[in-house]
């Protein structure tokens, strides 16, 4: 990586970031509403349509870690950094056949988060702040990846310190403070836009650079050759059970998590869900293509101290100074997007199943904004000093954790949308069960997420979310069993 100020690609960086901030500020007129109402603020008035969702959900689902992280992956190990690639597609089918139905349960209740509609159709309040704390916990360190994201662009065009990443974060802070979840949504044209133009000038120009796709994969091969253990182009015959696990867990967590819930809320019908669930899979084409930049910087002979320096250093060693500053534009903003969309979902679950029904039930409309506008704040910051005091890699880590909790939600959110037949006291062991089991398998194993499971002599390697997944649902349901079999007699009794 560079360590000498790249003037001109400062340069083009910054005036992108000018324009973003700009946009950011004018959102709060755009689609116009009383931002002093937190479905306004933070879902938009629920009247995003067709095409400001696709680029809504693919701002937030998309993230500039991806564009880091999953190139990374690949140059580091190969074909098994693929996996995200059969995740986004498990995902979307997921999305037409739920998501429509909870936003048509949550529109009907006036439900602005997913423990929303967990406290609407159970009652309580304990219940729905446990899944409320899920979400928050899960997200802080998605936050956190973004601005790692951001910090590594930063630091391509020469310019090091936190300062520049703290300035970044204040201005994100303050311009989704004013406009809610219309700033990233704005936005998110921009950043789409700018990603698709880097990525497809990168797949054409950077291959014919080093001789075309033949000489890239025949380069990558040969390292990982030389590398051996569980490398290479093709999956290992050991590596597959934990690939397959990885994509399906990762498919159902995937809109679970508060800031992809939050941006399908904001969406005007199930239609429009439903188209965007036909409509997204061409990111998937995308993130195919991006991956491939893992290989072409191995075939470019890139070599790092962090592989998450990667894709800066290929742009950096194979394009000009105006590009470079184009593409890391394109990247950070890419952080801006899921970051401000992370902050709002924590802080509508923060004021709505936290604040609201354990602290200050009488709470107006106004203060209910108000208090989400702050409590955005202070995710954002605690996102940055999360980032600042810890090291990088505890941050990765830890957002391993942060699939398996949110795992631990979906019996509540997802099986009661088609049956209630589940009882709350039931869920609650169940979730509590997931959380701890999860936790403690991925902390058991070095915060790896794979967990081998010897079954019949054989060992099979799964992603723990889904082991702790699989508890969680067979308590929960045994449990419901049982505690409708002890309800029968007493209604009997009481009918008598």
């Amino acid at each position: 990586m560079p360590t000498t100020l790249n003037v001109t690609a400062l340069a083009v960086f910054l005036a992108f970031f000018a324009l973003v901030t700009v946009i950011g500020f004018l959102a709060s007129r755009w689609k116009s509403g009383d931002l002093n109402e937190l479905h306004e603020w933070g879902l938009g008035g629920r009247q995003f349509g067709t095409l400001i969702t696709w680029f809504l959900v693919g701002g937030d689902f998309y993230t500039a870690y991806t564009v880091i992280a999953v190139p990374a992956l690949v140059y580091a190990v190969g074909a098994y950094g693929f996996f995200a690639l059969p995740y986004t597609i498990i995902v979307y089918p997921f999305v037409f056949m739920v998501m429509p139905r909870l936003w048509k349960a949550c529109h009907r209740g006036n439900h602005i988060t997913a423990a929303d509609y967990v406290q609407g159709e159970y009652g309580g309040k304990w219940f729905a702040a446990a899944i409320a704390v899920t979400g928050i916990v899960a997200t802080m360190p998605y936050i956190a990846l973004q601005l790692i994201g951001m910090q590594v662009v930063i630091k391509s065009m020469g310019v090091s310190g936190e300062i520049p990443l703290t300035v970044a974060f204040l201005i994100l802070a303050f311009y989704t403070y004013a406009s809610g979840i219309r700033a990233p949504a704005m936005i998110a044209f921009v950043k789409d836009i700018m990603i698709y133009i880097v990525v497809i000038v990168a797949v054409c120009m950077i291959p014919s650079k080093l001789g075309g796709y033949a000489s890239v994969f025949d380069a990558a091969g040969s390292v990982f050759a030389q590398k051996g253990g569980a490398t290479g182009l093709t999956l290992q015959p050991t590596q597959i059970f934990a690939y397959a696990s990885l994509a399906l867990g990762s498919a159902l967590a995937a809109f679970m998590y508060p800031h992809t819930m939050t941006a399908i809320l904001s969406s005007s019908s199930e239609k429009t869900i439903k188209k965007n669930a036909i409509l997204l899979p061409a990111y998937s084409l995308l993130l195919g293509l991006i991956a491939l930049m893992g290989y072409m910087a191995i075939a470019a002979g890139v070599k790092v101290s962090n592989n998450t320096e990667v894709v800066p250093a290929l742009f950096a060693q194979l394009f000009p100074s105006w590009f470079i500053g184009f593409a890391a534009a394109a990247i950070a903003i890419s952080a801006l997007v899921p970051a401000a969309i992370m902050s709002i979902g924590a802080a509508n679950l923060f004021t709505r199943n936290l604040w609201k029904p354990l602290v200050n039930p009488n709470i107006t409309p106004k203060q209910e904004s108000q208090n989400a506008k702050l409590i955005s704040l202070v995710v954002k910051f605690g996102a940055l000093i999360f980032i600042v005091v810890l090291p990088t890699k505890f941050a990765i880590d830890l957002q391993l954790l942060g699939g398996v909790w949110i795992l631990q939600t979906l019996p509540a959110i997802v099986v009661t949308l088609y049956t209630r037949r589940m009882k709350l006291p039931a869920l609650f062991i169940g979730w509590l069960v997931g959380i701890v089991l999860g936790t403690s398998l991925v902390f058991m194993q070095g915060l790896k997420p794979i967990y081998a499971l010897s079954i019949g002599g054989q060992s099979y390697p799964i992603y723990i979310g889904l082991i702790a997944l699989a508890c969680n649902l067979l308590i929960a349901s045994v449990l419901s069993f049982l505690l409708q079999l002890r309800a029968k007699p007493v209604a009997l009794a009481a009918g008598r």
